[in-house]
């Protein structure tokens, strides 16, 4: 990964966040949940 893609990814996620926050969308608290699920799982197998 090169360094102008790593920093539009970080771009985009800033301003989904933003937007989501501005917008009161409940989407960072969704994914949030749902990345401690998949964590949890992972942490199963090992």
């Amino acid at each position: 990964m090169t360094n102008r893609i790593a920093l539009y990814i970080g771009i985009t996620i800033v301003v989904i966040l933003a937007l989501d926050y501005a917008l009161g969308l409940g989407i960072a608290l969704f994914l949030a949940r749902r990345f401690l699920d998949l964590i949890s799982l992972i942490a199963i197998w090992r």
